[in-house]
């Protein structure tokens, strides 16, 4: 057997295992059950339920942008409980209780949250504050020292008189 005999099995191996592996991506997103509604106002629920919804794996996107697996059993989950007849905040209170509050884009105000909520605003603040006192002090320094006559007449008697 020639050295380049195991090399070409090599390739061909690894190119099968590459396309089944890309052939089975593209079955498991063609898997996706399209969500269809027969009511434009549902449909339209949905839609804005589904971008006030943070997707829990991306982070920075909503559940209507995100491709992540969580994002679609969101959507799905969201998709059952509108046909369902369930208002948006029973929806959202569910979701909550499941995920807590970080699934939301916008939090509710309260001690759990308060920090998100003013903690910019505090140090913007405390920013301003801080610079206005290092403004302060450097003009105190910058100003002219003036001298009472006691003090101009020491002054002139160590460097000698104005010319």
């Amino acid at each position: 057997m020639s050295p380049s005999k195991p090399l070409k099995y090599l390739f061909i191996s690894f190119a099968l295992l590459l396309s089944l592996g890309l052939l089975g991506q593209k079955n498991a997103i063609a898997a996706v059950d399209p969500l269809v509604f027969t009511d434009a106002k549902k449909e339209a629920r949905f839609k804005n339920l589904i971008g006030q919804l943070r997707c829990l794996v991306c982070q920075n996107q909503s559940i209507a942008d995100s491709n992540a697996e969580l994002a679609q059993d969101l959507r799905k989950e969201v998709y059952d409980m509108i046909i369902a007849g369930k208002s948006d905040q029973e929806a959202i209170d569910f979701l909550v209780a499941r995920y807590g509050n970080f699934i939301l884009y916008r939090p509710p105000v309260n001690a759990q949250t308060f920090l998100l909520w003013f903690l910019p605003g505090i140090l913007v603040i405390l920013a301003l504050i801080f610079i206005i006192a290092i403004i302060k002090k450097r003009s105190r320094q910058d100003q002219k020292v003036t001298l009472d006559d006691n003090a101009e007449d020491r002054l002139n008697k160590l460097i000698g008189p104005k010319k």
